[in-house]
């Protein structure tokens, strides 16, 4: 693969970075791990996100003058309401997780959909603003919902994998695709948990250093090759003081290289339905769709 020598962004950008934040309070590690289930010592290290990691999030990406993308279960609407006012009056976006940050896996076509409203409408009453962006909480989603997303007003979603560049749905045109990277996921570098153990194995917490160096080696990578990077942060990891400070430089270097596109996943997505090309036959996610054609 070659260098691409021309923009393909806005402005002359040379890359886009797409920060989004994943905040369940303990619902995402309950649909994870269900028998962390009335272990409140072990719910305590998720609970944290609420009692302190949102807060200072918030206060990082204010000091670096960034709007991001928030994902957040309809649910948190309704029990952390107050920290999902700040987060909106912070003029970041909110985008929809689910409702209880549920296993797709586990639901029937028909049970997907019932969440995807339940938590797009929770989430707009309590902002007054309907979310554009969709991220699958965990597991896999059935044949045809990226159609049942556009009709729910959906726009974008961050859900899959498979490329380094935006791509439309090939069920679903209208829906653009941000690709996720587990290198780029504070998650596969911050989680832990003692009993019952997070990861299996116990084979982490990583060191902060070599951590930031990879983000960044990760981001210049993005940039040098003309892409689009999307980044998942969680409150409750990345969210700690020494973290912070971690996310803090990150931020700082994103901010001062000016060729850089940082931008909502909305933004993003817009720009993409109006410039990007369709998708190619080739690309894997076509290749899937086809293969799950055949197999019905």
């Amino acid at each position: 693969m070659q260098d691409n020598t021309d923009p393909i962004w806005p402005e002359g950008k040379r890359s886009a970075v797409v920060l989004t934040v994943d905040y369940s309070d303990v619902l995402g590690i309950l649909a994870q791990v269900p028998a962390m289930a009335g272990r409140d010592k072990s719910l305590s290290v998720w609970r944290y996100g609420s009692q302190r990691g949102v807060e200072r999030l918030l206060a990082r990406l204010d000091d670096a003058g960034l709007r991001v993308s928030w994902f957040l279960p309809g649910r948190l609407a309704e029990t952390q309401g107050a920290l999902v006012d700040e987060i909106a009056a912070a003029g970041h976006e909110i985008a929809c997780a689910g409702y209880e940050y549920e296993d797709f896996s586990t639901l029937t076509p028909q049970d997907q959909v019932q969440v995807l409203w339940r938590g797009r409408d929770a989430l707009a009453a309590r902002t007054g603003k309907l979310p554009t962006g969709f991220r699958l909480p965990l597991g896999a989603w059935a044949p045809g919902f990226e159609r049942e997303l556009t009709q729910a007003g959906f726009h974008w979603s961050s859900s899959w994998r498979g490329d380094d560049l935006p791509y439309r749905h090939p069920e679903a045109p209208s829906l653009i695709e941000l690709p996720l990277h587990y290198e780029l996921d504070d998650d596969a570098y911050l989680a832990f948990n003692l009993s019952p153990p997070v990861p299996p194995g116990q084979s982490r917490i990583a060191g902060y250093r070599e951590t930031l160096a990879n983000w960044q080696a990760d981001l210049d990578g993005f940039h040098r090759f003309g892409l689009c990077a999307v980044m998942r942060l969680h409150p409750e990891l990345i969210g700690t003081p020494g973290r912070a400070d971690l996310l803090r430089e990150l931020l700082a270097g994103l901010r001062d290289q000016p060729a850089r596109w940082v931008a909502t996943g909305e933004g993003v997505a817009r720009w993409w339905a109006a410039n990007g090309p369709d998708i190619p036959p080739d690309h894997p996610a076509s290749a899937f769709q086809r293969y799950r054609s055949e197999s019905q």
